[in-house]
C-alpha cells in the first residue's frame, strides 16, 4: 500500500516545481519537471475519478503548444536567423508597426514560440499532477476558514473534468453493453447532463446535512497530519528549485 501524504505536499512540490520552471525558462528544466511528474503520477495512482487529471492536462498542454506554434509561425514579430520556410505575407494596417502575417519563417522564431509553449504546457502539467495525486476532499479539510469557500469553488472545478470524463466513459461502457455499437455524442450528451445535475443535487444534499453555513466555527479536528516524510518531499523539492534557479 502506498504511503500517503498530507493533501498540500503535492500542491507544495508542484508551485516549487512550477516556480523552478518558469524563472529558469530552460526547454530542458520543463522537460524534467514533466517527466518527474509522470513517473511520479504513475507511481502514485490509485484509481481514483481524479486520477486522471494528469493525461489530461498532459492533452491540454500539448494542444496549447502546437496552436502557439502555429501562431508562431502565421503571426509575431519578424525574428532573424535561418529561414526553414515562407508563408505567403498578409498586409496590415499601419497601426499595426512591427507585426505581421506570414513572411519568412527562421529556426529560431520555431523555437522561441515552441519554447513559450512547453513552458505553459509544463505549468498546466504540474496543477494536474499535483490533481491527480491529491483528494480533493482531503485538501478541503485542511484550508483554514477564511478561504473555505474559496476552496470549495476550487475543489468542484478541478474535480469536474475528471468526474465528467468518468461519467462519459462509463455512459459510453452501458450503452455499448446493449447493443450499441457506435455512441454518438447526441446520445451521450443527455445522460450526461442527467447524471451531472443529479451528483450536484448529491453534492448539495450531503452539504446541507452537514450544516455546512450554518456555524461559522471550525472544527479543530484535523484528520491529516504533517508528517517527516512531507517535510521531506517539500525540502528536496525546495533544495532542488533553488539549485535549478540560482544555477
Amino acid at each position: 500500500m502506498k504511503r500517503s501524504l498530507h493533501p498540500l505536499t503535492m500542491w507544495i512540490w508542484a508551485l516549487l516545481l512550477i516556480t523552478a520552471v518558469v524563472l529558469t525558462d530552460r526547454a530542458w528544466v520543463a522537460l524534467g519537471a514533466i517527466g518527474v511528474a509522470t513517473v511520479l503520477v504513475k507511481a502514485r495512482s490509485d484509481g481514483s475519478p481524479w486520477g486522471r487529471s494528469y493525461w489530461i492536462a498532459l492533452r491540454i498542454g500539448a494542444v496549447i503548444l502546437v496552436i502557439r506554434a502555429v501562431v508562431g509561425v502565421l503571426i509575431g514579430v519578424p525574428i532573424p536567423g535561418r529561414i526553414l520556410f515562407t508563408v505567403p505575407i498578409i498586409d496590415l494596417p499601419s497601426w499595426m508597426p512591427g507585426i505581421r502575417l506570414g513572411g519568412a519563417v527562421t529556426l529560431e522564431r520555431l523555437s522561441s514560440s515552441l519554447h513559450e509553449g512547453l513552458i505553459i504546457a509544463t505549468v498546466i502539467a504540474l496543477f494536474g499532477a499535483a490533481t491527480s495525486l491529491t483528494s480533493p476532499h482531503k485538501v478541503l479539510r485542511t484550508l483554514p476558514f477564511f478561504i473555505y469557500e474559496i476552496g470549495i469553488t476550487l475543489v468542484i472545478a478541478t474535480s469536474l473534468f475528471p468526474q465528467l470524463a468518468q461519467s462519459a466513459r462509463r455512459i459510453r461502457l452501458a450503452q455499448q453493453l446493449r447493443g450499441h455499437e457506435k455512441v454518438s455524442w447526441r446520445g451521450l450528451a443527455l445522460p450526461l447532463l442527467e447524471e451531472s445535475l443529479s451528483r450536484s443535487l448529491q453534492l448539495a444534499a450531503s452539504m446541507d446535512s452537514r450544516g455546512f453555513g450554518v456555524s461559522r466555527k471550525r472544527s479543530r479536528y484535523r484528520p491529516e497530519k504533517w508528517q517527516i516524510s512531507d517535510s521531506a518531499v517539500v525540502a528536496l523539492t525546495l533544495l532542488v528549485s533553488s539549485a535549478l534557479v540560482l544555477a
